[in-house]
């Protein structure tokens, strides 16, 4: 169920807000995740299937008395412990993952109504899935530091040598399995999201990089569509 991945190559020094053009990163920091959370919302609230990690999330969700973004923020939290025997590093960007798409999808889900005809849900559904990719690539794109899920799937690729795509497949079908068990929403647009959502990143990508986030081989970091 993995979504394509690419490489791309940032240089971790730059992750500090010492760099140039550093009010154009935070500028579109922000917006990036804001609209993450928004897409994530629009996912749901069209019926059709979530993404793979908000399977879990909604499955987990409606097994509590946690909302939606709540979870997704405890999730991410929890993540972000297993960071630690991996060595893996956060950045500003990081920690603004775990508050900013939280928050957000419970502001979006709070007020985006429920579509009650079928080419609505689409609508909803298409239009999650590319404003899904346009935040991830404005994501990215800044070089502050991986998504909280980002950087467990890289760093466990780095240290079982399995690959990048292997290790994240083998991640979202354990989540989504494990949501769907739970009463999430699985469903044809979580397929057509794990298909789609890399090319469509990829595309966004090259509009969406701020300065230079190539400097050195060394540095290389496998980077997919899911921020979060």
């Amino acid at each position: 169920m993995g979504a394509a991945c690419h490489l791309v190559t940032i240089d971790s020094s730059r992750w500090s807000l010492r760099m140039p053009r550093r009010t154009r990163r935070l500028t579109q920091l922000v917006p990036g995740l804001v609209a993450y959370g928004v897409s994530m919302a629009l996912t749901m609230r069209a019926t059709l299937g979530s993404t793979p990690w908000d399977v879990f999330h909604q499955g987990v969700a409606g097994r509590t008395t946690l909302s939606v973004g709540a979870v997704t923020v405890v999730v991410a939290v929890g993540v972000l412990l297993l960071w630690v025997p991996l060595r893996e590093r956060p950045g500003i960007g990081t920690v603004a993952n775990v508050v900013v798409i939280g928050v957000t999808v419970d502001l979006a889900l709070a007020v985006l109504p429920t579509p009650q005809s079928l080419w609505l849900r689409v609508a909803f559904a298409a239009t999650g899935i590319v404003l899904n990719a346009a935040a991830t690539a404005a994501y990215i794109g800044v070089g502050l530091g991986p998504g909280p899920r980002d950087g467990l799937m890289t760093g466990l690729a780095a240290r079982t040598g399995l690959s990048v795509r292997l290790v994240r497949t083998a991640i979202e079908a354990t989540v989504v399995l494990v949501g769907w068990l739970l009463g999430g929403v699985f469903g044809p647009v979580t397929v057509v999201y794990a298909l789609t959502v890399g090319p469509l990143v990829q595309w966004f990508l090259p509009y969406a990089t701020v300065g230079t986030v190539s400097p050195s081989p060394a540095t290389a970091s496998p980077r997919c569509s899911d921020p979060s």
